[in-house]
């Protein structure tokens, strides 16, 4: 069967569309790589003139927010065995879901606890570093970390909730840590951050230098979930964070406002916890 002028000038066309859609993908594959070349380069460039350092001591270390040698083997994770509740370590291996002595004397508001590491060394470095110095870059290790320390209470998690600030410290410092910590975690997590979900509607005392008793008075009533968040919290399996727990006094306050608009669990999760009967200046 012959074919017409216009047919053939069709298949022209067609062919000519098909060698520049395969020409133009070539190309964005070649730009793709150049990009991509690009930016490794920039990065080594960058390394060259700001080599990576601890994170923690600010020696140089090979890879940017990471910890050198030294402060690594300082470091003391908190792993099972630990009580359920309060994530305490244990010693030794008591058993599954043993609680400790502390949470079944005075059982905590919230529904579990759980923290990366003990807050001593290194670890008080990076959050003094953070919370005091403005090195809001050591916030990609110690969001990980945390992340990886509560993946039991982020598996099943709804949303997370940072520890907020009163305005008056918030526009002061300028950034609330815990939020920074919440938004790290969940970018690892895949779990929602709701930074507006709970307030801190009176300012407090800093709980450094205040013991237990003082600590729980201070924070009383103190927070807060606004009308326009309670239909998002209740129901709600709500994960705390924060960067330190001492006393539980802050994140206890916080939890009975988050209960109150009906949450249906509230665990909390920090990047570090004061070991039972350590110093609790922070």
């Amino acid at each position: 069967m012959t074919r017409g002028p216009d047919e053939t000038a069709m298949d022209e066309a067609g062919t000519e569309a098909a060698a520049g859609a395969r020409a133009s993908g070539a190309a964005r594959r070649i730009l793709d790589g150049l990009f991509a070349g690009a930016r490794r380069l920039g990065g080594g460039a960058l390394d060259l003139l700001l080599p990576p350092v601890c994170s923690a001591c600010r020696r140089p270390v090979a890879a940017a927010h990471a910890l050198c040698a030294a402060c690594w083997s300082r470091l003391q994770p908190i792993e099972r065995p630990y009580c359920e509740r309060l994530g305490i370590p244990f010693g030794y291996d008591i058993g599954e879901g043993a609680l400790s002595a502390e949470a079944i004397a005075d059982p905590p508001v919230f529904d579990r606890a759980r923290a990366a590491v003990l807050f001593e060394g290194p670890a008080r470095d990076l959050v003094h570093a953070l919370k005091y110095h403005d090195r809001t870059e050591t916030v990609r290790l110690i969001g990980r970390m945390t992340a990886r320390a509560g993946a039991e209470i982020l598996a099943d998690a709804d949303v997370l909730v940072p520890l907020p600030l009163h305005r008056h410290r918030l526009w002061r410092r300028k950034f609330n840590q815990a939020a920074l910590i919440a938004l790290e975690v969940g970018r690892a997590s895949g779990v929602a951050v709701d930074a507006d979900a709970l307030r801190r509607i009176r300012a407090t005392r800093p709980q450094v230098g205040l013991g237990e008793s003082e600590r729980i008075a201070n924070v009383r009533g103190a927070f807060r979930v606004p009308a326009s968040h309670q239909a998002a919290i209740a129901g709600r399996r709500v994960v705390l964070v924060d960067d330190v727990l001492t006393t539980g006094a802050t994140a206890s306050a916080a939890t009975r406002a988050l209960k109150r608009a009906g949450a249906a669990r509230v665990d909390v999760l920090t990047f570090a916890r004061v070991a039972p009967g350590g110093a609790v200046a922070i």
